[in-house]
């Protein structure tokens, strides 16, 4: 399973990276706003310096929805770098600029999935990625683990090639769920993905060993 970061923090990105177990990130609008990035020029250059950390896999979303304007916005953003994921949003023209993307080789990320439905014509029309937000949905009482199952069948029951990119990540226990599932790629917070280091027995145990050592050693 892939590992996404869901942030535009680059400190945050490079101690992900650092870790070695990145596979790319996710961005939107709101997260760029969150650290004060502002103006076209600023986003597209936070673009590049993202891609100038990770290997691969920056989703860079459009913030456009009509059709014309998806694809010259998406076509721009593509350009940056062969990194860029171009991330739509599930709305009718999306759909149809996702169809144009893939006929130009153009990777991209449908976002705001929240049903198979959804993510079944997002498939059919060439996405590369399918991002269920399971944690949005847990917050209206729905179980988004759900949907990453029926979507994990739908894909498998005719061979789609469209990855399940599972967001909306809430804590480290939806990431291993997902991974339970069959989801090709998570994107979480860094305070998430971090977590799934910790255990009390781990720090209980290396405690213990360390103590021994110490005793051993006459200190």
């Amino acid at each position: 399973m892939k590992f996404f970061i869901d942030t535009a923090n680059l400190d945050q990105i490079k101690e992900a990276q650092d870790l070695g177990i990145l596979d790319g990130v996710t961005t939107n609008p709101s997260l760029m706003a969150k650290e004060g990035i502002t103006g076209e020029q600023n986003v597209i250059n936070h673009y590049k310096a993202i891609c100038d950390i990770v290997d691969d896999n920056v989703s860079a979303e459009v913030i456009s929805t009509t059709f014309d304007e998806i694809v010259k916005e998406g076509e721009a953003l593509a350009a940056l770098n062969p990194k860029i994921v171009v991330k739509v949003p599930m709305i009718k023209d999306g759909v149809k600029a996702i169809k144009y993307f893939s006929s130009k080789g153009i990777k991209t990320n449908c976002t705001l999935i929240f049903s198979a439905g959804q993510a079944l014509l997002a498939a059919k029309a060439g996405a590369t990625y399918v991002s269920p937000f399971l944690g949005r949905l847990d917050d209206i009482s729905s179980d988004g683990l759900v949907l990453i199952e029926d979507i994990r069948t739908i894909f498998d029951n005719y061979g789609y090639e469209t990855q399940i990119l599972a967001a909306s990540i809430r804590g480290p226990l939806h990431i291993v769920n997902c991974a339970k599932l069959g989801a090709d790629v998570i994107t979480a917070p860094l305070a998430a993905i971090v977590g799934l280091l910790k255990h009390p027995l781990t720090d209980s145990g290396l405690a213990t060993f360390l103590a021994d050592h110490a005793k051993a050693a006459g200190k």
